[in-house]
This record gives structure tokens, sequence and C-alpha cells, in this order.
């Protein structure tokens, strides 16, 4: 009887369309905002609090107050959305695009200009 299960589904998946997308060759389209994407930051409103540091689950933010730094490790971000929430002035922002992957460990360090 198992053998009928198995062949019943065999049989299905030979006549659709793949469930996954060819990763390098094409890229996977999404309907509406279901992916959180990046946390984006506009440097000139921010007041260097550090409450984004202090509420990020990862530690993947990092903020000098003294030399007016703001940095992110984009590796280690989990994209939970907590520092977006917590930031006073909302100038942290989760941005809904697709970035290439990375190859290296890098660090974003953006300063105030």
């Amino acid at each position: 009887m198992s053998f009928l299960v198995m062949a019943k589904t065999v049989l299905k998946s030979v006549f659709r369309r793949p469930y996954t997308v060819k990763y390098p060759f094409g890229l996977r389209i999404y309907h509406g905002n279901i992916s959180r994407g990046r946390v984006n930051i506009d440097i000139e409103q921010c007041l260097f609090c550090a409450t984004c540091q202090k509420k990020c689950p990862a530690a993947a933010i990092v903020v000098l107050k003294e030399e007016k730094k703001w940095t992110i490790d984009r590796l280690r971000c989990v994209t939970c959305g907590y520092c977006v929430e917590s930031c006073p002035k909302k100038c942290l922002v989760m941005e809904n695009q697709y970035s290439p992957p990375q190859a290296r460990h890098k660090e974003e360090v953006f300063q105030n200009a």
C-alpha cells in the first residue's frame, strides 16, 4: 500500500513546476511585504543615544557616542526589528529590498558627515 502512496506523490511532482528557484540564475519575486529586508539608518537624524544597541539581541549594533559613529554587523543581525521599534527619532528603518549575498565578513560604518 505504501508503494501506491509514494507513486502518487512522484507522479504529482513530475507534472508540476518546481517549488524552488535556481538561486544565482533566477531571483525570487516577493509579493507583498513578507520580507523584513535589512536595517538602514538616516544618520543625520540619529541622536547616538544607543537605545538600538541596548535592544539588539544579537549585539550587531555598536554606537560610539563620543565619536558619533554607528556600526552594524550585517552577518550578526537577525533582522528582528527591535532596534527600529525602540529608536526615539525613528531614524532606523527596515528596507524591503533584495541584497546580494556577501562573500566576506565586513561591518558597515556610518558616520555623521
